[in-house]
């Protein structure tokens, strides 16, 4: 393992209120995570107990209240309710506040979060078009003074971003299949994926598709922050581990399932109908910490160099402090 390897924290906003999530983002730096990346959604995967507060809010209290953790989204959709350019201001102002600690995670978006302000929810060709067209944008307002664009879905006219710190704020791009993959090796600083998928997914599709994207772009994939974020439940109680990964439930739902779902009532009733045993098999389950850190190591094995551990439990102080004392050390022992 190199010193390039960083291990984070997900500070899930669909679970916590802003108050509590807070706390945590700083309680996780000082159990010594080295990033914390939080949700952008208005709306929760559940109405009972959902928490949706706003990521860019949260973000800059974040920084104000932290010295050294990394910061930024996983995932922002900058193509319906933002506009890029509000996007590109917003994070220039972040990276201006916190310098060298903030990362601008992208990604195409989910209709659960945009179809409720009354957007009309477009196919994967047009998402994936208007986020590429998004990302131009961006990159553009931050490294030129006055910006014309027209775009197919997007326009400005002179526009300029005036603060934004003297290096631009890395972008992570989001992808789970070839095309969006490929994308992100191509034009981003870093890539975004989740883990819990079959592991030929990951070894020939994903991380090939990255290779294919840098090699595009002329650069190593080595060059790029392999980012992954982890679904781990950490519990010396078996049965309080298996549990808690019910509030998440909607990860263990098909992508037929949810497809069209935009109501978190109805996403929260379809979870809910899941067993226990379905709802925990996209996470690591586990009680013993050296067989834990044994399958997360599957994932650095594989090449990711920055992972992002997400608890499903409601006492994510406990789970902050367990992986500090128990987890972090032996993954940095490796």
């Amino acid at each position: 393992m190199t010193a390039a390897i960083k291990f984070g924290y997900k500070a899930s906003a669909e679970q916590f209120g802003p108050r509590d999530l807070l706390e945590y983002g700083v309680l996780a730096e000082e159990c010594g995570f080295d990033s914390v990346f939080t949700s952008d959604h208005l709306q929760p995967w559940r109405h009972d107990g959902g928490h949706a507060p706003f990521a860019l809010s949260y973000l800059a209290a974040l920084g104000a209240r932290t010295e050294r953790v990394i910061i930024g989204t996983s995932v922002l959709t900058p193509t319906f309710r933002y506009h890029p350019g509000i996007v590109a201001q917003a994070f220039a102002t972040l990276g201006c506040l916190f310098p060298d600690r903030v990362v601008l995670g992208l990604g195409t978006g989910e209709s659960m979060n945009e179809v409720p302000l009354g957007v009309t929810w477009p196919d994967g060709k047009e998402r994936f078009a208007r986020f590429r067209e998004a990302v131009r944008l961006i990159k553009q307002l931050w490294t030129e003074e006055r910006v014309s664009f027209e775009g197919e879905y997007y326009r400005t006219e002179n526009a300029t971003i005036y603060d934004r710190p003297d290096t631009p704020v890395p972008i992570y791009l989001a992808g789970s299949g070839p095309a969006a993959t490929k994308y992100a090796g191509r034009m981003g600083d870093g890539y975004i994926t989740t883990s819990g998928k079959a592991p030929e997914l990951y070894t020939d599709t994903l991380l090939p598709a990255v290779r294919d994207g840098a090699q595009a772009a002329g650069r190593e994939a080595g060059e790029l922050d392999l980012m992954i974020e982890v679904k781990v439940s950490f519990d010396h109680d078996l049965d309080a581990a298996m549990d808690a990964t019910r509030f998440w439930g909607a990860l263990g739902l098909s992508a037929e399932q949810k497809v069209g779902v935009e109501d978190p009532i109805e996403m929260q009733r379809l979870a809910d109908a899941l067993t226990t045993e379905q709802t925990a098999r996209r996470f690591i389950v586990s009680t013993d910490p050296d067989e834990h850190v044994k399958r997360i190591q599957a994932y650095l094995d594989l090449g990711f160099t920055h992972l992002v551990f997400h608890a499903p439990g409601p006492d994510q102080a406990r789970f902050l402090k367990l992986y500090g004392e128990e987890i972090l050390p032996r993954l940095r022992a490796l």
